[in-house]
Order: C-alpha cells, then structure tokens, then sequence
C-alpha cells in the first residue's frame, strides 16, 4: 500500500492557513503527505482548482505532489461544493485510470463522498478522516445541513477505516453516528518539532515589538466556531490593565467580514482598542514566535476534533487555557499542562489565566510539562501509523454498502 491518492477537494496543503477555509486541516494534511513521502510512500494530494492561474502538477517534494483538479467555477464558495463533487470524482478517477494507487484517504465529509463513489467505483480501499463532525458542530450551536449530515452517516458506513485524532472523536464516531470502532482507528497529528519548541520568551518579545507586560494569544480564524469573542471577553475580565492580546488569523467563510466587524466593535465596546493587536495570518513557522512571546496561548473553540493550535503552543512551552470539548479534553492536561474550561463563560478562562500570569513558578512548571507532553507527538509517528493502517487493509475483508 505505497501509492496513496489524498483527497482534499476545499481546500489546499499550498494555502496559507488561517484565513478563508485554509486552517489545521490544511497543515495536517502538508505535513502528514511529507512525512509518509519521506518514509518511502508515494501521495499525490487532489484539490480542486480554485483560481485560473494554478499549474495542473505541484511537485511539493520527491513522493509529494498536488494535482489541481477542475470542478465547477474557480470562485465557489464553500457552501456551493456539494454540487461539484460528483465533477470532482469524476475528474480523479480518470487520473487513477492512468496513475493507479493502492489506496484512498479522504479528508474532511466532501472529499469523504467522492472517495465513497470512488472505493466503489475503483474498487479501492477507503481511508477517511473527517477532521470535523457536523452532528457534533450542532451540539455547541453551529449547526450544519441535513445532506452533509446524511453524507457522512453514508461515508461512515462504507468506509474501511475511519482516522480518529483522539480518544474523544472515536466516542463521538460512535455515539452520533453508530461507527463501528473496529474500523476506527486512532491516529493523532503531529507537530514540527524544529519549528515549534521552547525559546526565550522576552527574545520572542524583542522580536515582535511588545513589552514585557502579559501577553495573551489567540491564534485562529475569525469565525463563531472558534470563539474568538471569548477571549477578548477574557481579557476584559482579567482586571490587569496593561495586560495585551494577540489575535492572529483573519476572516473565514461567506460572514466572514461581518464577522471582524462584529469583533472590532466588541472590542470598541470594551474598551480595549488599545490593548488588543489584531495580526494577519502568519506563514505557519513563523507561529512559533507568537506562541513563545505569550504568556497564555487561548483556545475556547466550540467545538475541535483535536486543536493543533494547543500543541503547537505546548511544544514552545506556553500553557494553555482551553475549552474542555473534543481532542482538547485529551490534549490540555488539567493542571499540568494548563486548564481546561467548562462551558463559555469568559469570566472562567479570565480566572485560569490569572492563576497562570499570578504565579510564575506555576507558569514555568506548566510550560515544562506541555513542551514535555508535546514531543511525543510528531509527524513522523503519524505517518508511521498510517502506513501500518494502510498496510492492514491489504488484509482486511473490504466493507461494501452496496452488497
């Protein structure tokens, strides 16, 4: 099972992550390709072309391509891709009709349907990794259509195995959509340990222009998902008055600009223009010195099938103050490598904070233990998990819906 076809239809491993749909997934997926590429796979990723002046073939690296895919008008929107994936399919199988490949892995429930019609029609395995889950979206009140739901149930049922990043994401497999957790596996991501490890933190400060007065992160797209308005909130609530925050992303989906109008009013309406810094979305290496300059990296998402965010920032040794949801309730160690929060009251993740920022042998205690948690996650055990999985179902008896 060397030759892997990676489906990937919204969005791209070449985008910048943090703005538009471009986010964790796509980090995942540029960094899981290259390390099964540099352990002797081969993976060509397909993507659908989304502007005029893509090549056909990206040669990202040797074992590592991207093949631009066309389906439907370059300028869809997210919400309008449903009604281009059976174009998509059709186009990547007569790519696998010429380069055929051992096996399938679909990422997120778009690409999950058009690897479902391929599996069929190719008569090739299935991997699928939904990276998020829309019955578990509408439980924390970001609710998704009927036919992505159905969609998935459909993936979930027919697919030879399902990638799970945490412990939590197998439950809710299981839970909301009946998985049978024999063919869930569990297949954590990985972090760039070069790029991402501790440094001096008043370096990182020096580096940005900021001072030494504390320093809160949110790193992220500015969408409701990802509750961004909780940690302004929070640090209104925090009651130190040079105390700053740091929102790094920008805006995501069709409300995207409302919503950094929402934002910048809200922040207007606290008071806090003067304590807040909005920044672009950064290069993705380039993270690493935010997440050193801050004292606390915050995470109070809705909802998050892992949250590559809280170990980036534990792998730099930054505590984190998190929702207590998905792969974060795995992820955050209460009380060792930071805390965890119940519910969306900001007045909680004020109060957490200040234990962090109130007490500096805490700080360094729990910024020690997060680094030291986080180095057992890496790209390189990632891949190898794959391969294994991949391996196994040469092996398996293929799962067929249509029997």
């Amino acid at each position: 099972m060397s030759r892997v076809a990676v489906l990937s239809l919204h969005t791209s491993p070449l985008v910048q992550p943090g703005t538009g749909d471009a986010g964790g997934m796509n980090v995942y997926i540029r960094e899981l390709v290259s390390s099964l590429a540099q352990a002797g796979s081969d993976a060509t990723v397909f993507v659908r072309r989304w502007t005029d002046d893509l090549p056909d073939v990206v040669e990202v690296e040797p074992g590592f391509r991207v093949v631009h895919i066309d389906a439907g008008p370059v300028g869809l929107d997210k919400e309008q891709l449903p009604e281009i994936v059976d174009e998509f399919t059709d186009a990547v199988a007569a790519h696998l009709a010429a380069d055929p490949v051992d096996v399938i892995h679909a990422n997120y429930w778009l690409s999950g349907v058009a690897g479902h019609r391929l599996k069929h029609r190719l008569d090739l395995p299935l991997v699928t990794t939904f990276h998020t889950l829309a019955r578990v979206k509408a439980e924390t009140g970001d609710p998704e259509p009927q036919r992505r739901i159905d969609a998935e149930v459909d993936v979930i049922c027919c697919a030879d195995v399902i990638t799970a990043n945490s412990v939590t994401e197998l439950h809710e497999l299981v839970t909301h959509y009946g998985a049978d957790p024999d063919r869930v596996e569990i297949v954590p991501p990985g972090v760039d340990h070069a790029f991402f490890s501790p440094g001096a933190r008043d370096g990182a400060r020096d580096a940005l222009g900021f001072s030494p007065a504390p320093l809160l992160l949110f790193v992220g797209r500015i969408q409701p998902l990802k509750g961004v308005d909780v940690a302004v909130e929070a640090l209104a609530e925090i009651g130190i008055d040079d105390a700053r925050l740091l929102i790094v992303g920008g805006s995501s989906g069709l409300e995207g600009d409302d919503e950094v109008r929402k934002l910048e009013k809200l922040i207007a309406d606290r008071g806090l223009v003067d304590r807040v810094t909005m920044i672009p979305p950064q290069p993705h290496h380039v993270l690493s010195t935010y997440y050193r300059a801050a004292d606390v990296c915050l995470v109070p998402s809705r909802s998050e099938s892992f949250g590559l965010v809280a170990l980036e920032a534990a792998a730099c040794g930054t505590p984190v103050v998190a929702s207590d949801v998905g792969g974060l309730s795995t992820l955050v160690e209460e009380g060792r490598t930071g805390f965890r929060i119940s519910g969306r009251d900001p007045k909680d993740f004020a109060a957490a904070t200040r234990r962090v920022l109130d007490s500096p042998l805490l700080a360094d205690e729990l910024g020690r233990q997060a680094a030291e948690s986080a180095s057992s996650y890496t790209w390189t055990t990632m891949a190898a998990r794959l391969r294994r999985v991949y391996d196994d179902l040469s092996l398996r008896e293929p799962v067929d819906c249509l029997a």
